[in-house]
């Protein structure tokens, strides 16, 4: 869409990293034809880092399965390594760019114990989910996703924005530009709601039992 025109407005809902994907000019003025919702926190690492170690204590090596090509996968990178060191945790980078690599990674990963996988929100770990979450039931290595349907699909945990939160207010931005504003003055919005959901039958076949104090902050609980 960006490449078919300059002229009529476009308002996305769901862009990883709309500057490092020159969409935009910059999340505070877009300056062109564009504008809308961002799904980015980098800062999450952390918080995906935290809850596979309360999930699953035993983990001491964290594998992260990216694609290099994708601009938002290094963010999510960097955050997940500081986080790691401040949990004695190992991060082991998994760069791949097909499913044989996928699965070629997570084989060699799962070679040693007390092993992880955390899967940052990039459009190819989407793609691979159905892999991916079947790789990590086969080998029993504790997971964690960032977006609510990777659990539905049977991944262990997921931690990230509320799509469907970002598509309502999306909603707000069409609003204002068919009423006359520009969405090249509208700045770039970020998630405001973040959801945790864990599927309890993938716990069940991963020998964990989930902590009561992680499903007291649960927003979903996938039976």
């Amino acid at each position: 869409m960006h490449r078919a025109t300059s002229t009529i407005p476009i308002v996305f809902a769901q862009v990883a990293d709309p500057v490092a994907n020159g969409l935009v000019a910059s999340n505070s003025h877009p300056g062109g034809n564009i504008t809308g919702f961002a799904t980015y926190e980098y800062a999450v690492g952390l918080k995906w880092v935290e809850l596979l170690k309360q999930i699953a204590p035993q983990v001491t090596r964290i594998a992260v399965l990216y694609d290099p090509e994708q601009p938002a996968a290094a963010g999510y990178v960097a955050a997940i390594e500081a986080a790691a060191r401040s949990f004695s945790v190992r991060v082991v980078l998994g760069a791949v760019r097909d499913a044989a690599a996928i699965e070629r990674t997570i084989q060699a990963f799962a070679g040693e114990p007390n092993g992880g996988l955390i899967l940052p929100p990039t459009a190819f770990t989407v793609a691979h989910r159905a892999l991916i979450i079947s790789l990590a039931v086969r080998y029993r290595l504790p997971n964690i996703f960032a977006l609510r349907y990777n659990v539905v699909d049977g991944g262990l945990a997921s931690y990230g924005v509320d799509n469907i939160d970002l598509y309502r207010r999306a909603a707000e931005y069409v609003d204002r530009i068919l009423k006359g504003e520009k969405p090249g003055d509208l700045p770039i919005q970020f998630a405001t709601k973040f959801e945790l959901v864990i599927n309890l039958k993938t716990a069940r076949a991963l020998g964990l039992e989930i902590p009561p104090t992680v499903l007291a902050r649960v927003d979903e609980v996938i039976e």
